[in-house]
């Protein structure tokens, strides 16, 4: 069984985040406020952070947070969502310029999603485990904190995992799912 290297799926000079099941990724934490994930971002650069569209009345108003590598205009690594109501629940890592999270040693940022779902079934085989496909067709890690979701590099569709935790009303991470990253992998993203 082989599984791929970042430098085998052009990823490259990234920050290596840990990720830790309904706890969070890296320095930010499911349940901080905003103020606190601002402050947990900096480590990667400066945040900006935006009222979300309340595009279901069932959730409670939903604050965005785009952290960025660097000052502005650098490029976007990574986006939060904080709901009033249970802070902290999604971080969705850009899959050019986010920070690399690995499960159980598969490199889940800014893989080619073919590539992705080889090594993902192999870890199943190999570890005699599972895999799962998000409602999309995507293939991940059997772990109901990750959602695979695509993002267009150029002519490649690529892996865009969100880290997630239920938020107020719903039933499952992909019911949590912020209406941004429904559209996400809909156009280019800023590769600036």
């Amino acid at each position: 069984m082989t599984f791929r290297t970042e430098a085998d799926s052009g990823v490259a000079d990234r920050d290596e985040w840990s990720y830790a099941s309904a706890v969070g990724v890296g320095p930010l934490r499911f349940g901080m406020a905003v103020e606190e994930v601002v402050e947990a971002a900096q480590v990667l650069g400066q945040t900006q952070v935006s009222d979300c569209a309340r595009d279901h009345a069932i959730f409670s108003p939903t604050w965005k947070i785009e952290v960025r590598r660097g000052a502005a205009p650098f490029p976007l690594a990574v986006t939060a969502y904080v709901s009033r109501a249970v802070g902290l629940f999604c971080i969705a890592a850009d899959a050019v310029h986010g920070p690399q999270v690995r499960y159980d040693g598969i490199s889940l940022v800014g893989r080619d999603l073919s590539e992705l779902e080889s090594d993902a079934i192999a870890h199943a085989e190999a570890v005699d485990g599972h895999f799962r496909y998000t409602p999309e067709g995507y293939a991940g890690p059997d772990d109901p904190g990750v959602v695979m979701r695509g993002q267009l590099v150029g002519q490649v569709l690529r892996s865009r995992p969100l880290f997630m935790v239920r938020r107020d009303g719903a039933n499952t991470e992909w019911d949590s799912m912020p209406s941004e990253e429904y559209r996400h992998g809909q156009s280019a993203p800023d590769v600036a």
